[in-house]
């Protein structure tokens, strides 16, 4: 875990700098994808903010469990194994789910503490976020945490001050840089397969969504509402050139999403009762077929031998 050291210069908001990016080499041998989990209930999302207060989350229905012993499941049927970016507040509220993850030989990884999107918060207050998340997640884990993931891909083309505070605070790698186009996140240009970023504070990999470029654009194909609501032949494409270009795509998902029977929240607009629950009885066997297509694995352990993997830190 990363000291408590003074703050650096990046605890105020600096006019952002884009950073030199570096491709990495493709993978020998059969391509794994990236298996990944937001793990995070339904009331965390971000289009549900002006709904539910934080608050009120403690008072809320959980529906966690048995959606996370699904997905465990699922890896567990396909001899896989997968990244779960873990939010601080479920670790603490949840902790042997987290214990769970890393006993499956599973990665844990940091999703924030709050679920607040980078675009809300101040430099200082994203710090203080992912150290607080990061301090939680290894504790119970017992391992290093080196991958961060920010809620609704929010480390956009202003808020890059982001990355320096990442290395900072000790992580490795970072999967939030979406290369699409789309209003509240999105790194429109960015690389679509896998990057070193040289950050002011030292290198930092990046391990995008995926996508899939047709007819001159940028099409989101990585999982999420995507998945739910557009042809499974997008997905299916996508991973496959992905995996011909000799680098792994990076497929996502929440575990409310394979949750048909969650509670409705009164009073929300119509494209977002739309984006959050459309599909939602479909997504666990599109999954599978996916698994019965390709191979997945985490992010560490495709990565481990380019990562500077350190053990836990003694606290």
């Amino acid at each position: 875990m990363a000291s408590s050291s003074p703050a650096s210069h990046t605890d105020t908001a600096v006019a952002p700098a884009l950073p030199v990016v570096t491709p990495l080499s493709p993978l020998t041998g059969t391509v794994a994808h990236h298996f990944t989990v937001d793990v995070e209930e339904y009331f965390h999302v971000s289009a549900m903010e002006p709904h539910i207060r934080v608050a009120e989350w403690d008072g809320m229905e959980s529906r966690l469990e048995p959606s996370m012993d699904r997905l465990l499941g699922l890896l567990d049927a396909h001899n896989a194994k997968g990244t779960f970016f873990v939010l601080g507040w479920i670790a603490r509220k949840y902790p042997h789910i987290v214990r769970a993850i890393a006993d499956g030989g599973h990665e844990v990884a940091s999703h924030g503490t709050m679920h607040q999107r980078v675009t809300m918060l101040t430099p200082r207050q994203f710090r203080d976020d992912i150290r607080e998340a990061r301090q939680l997640l290894e504790d119970l884990a017992g391992e290093s945490v080196i991958g961060y993931r920010a809620p609704s891909f929010s480390i956009t083309a202003d808020r890059l001050w982001a990355l320096d505070i990442l290395v900072e605070e000790g992580y490795q790698y970072d999967s939030s840089l979406f290369p699409i186009r789309r209003a509240g996140y999105g790194l429109r240009n960015g690389l679509r397969d896998p990057y070193w970023i040289s950050t002011a504070a030292g290198p930092l990999l990046e391990v995008p969504p995926t996508t899939l470029r047709r007819a001159g654009q940028t099409l989101p194909a990585a999982g999420g509402a995507y998945f739910r609501l557009f042809p499974l032949g997008i997905f299916r494409r996508a991973f496959q050139e992905t995996g011909e270009r000799g680098h792994p795509g990076t497929f996502y998902i929440h575990p409310w999403e394979i949750d048909p029977d969650q509670p409705r929240v009164a009073g929300i607009p119509l494209t977002t009762r739309i984006r959050h629950y459309g599909g939602l009885g479909r997504t666990f066997s599109r999954m599978e077929r996916m698994f019965f297509e390709f191979r997945f694995t985490s992010i560490r352990e495709n990565y481990g031998s380019v990562l500077t993997l350190s053990a836990r830190p003694e606290r």
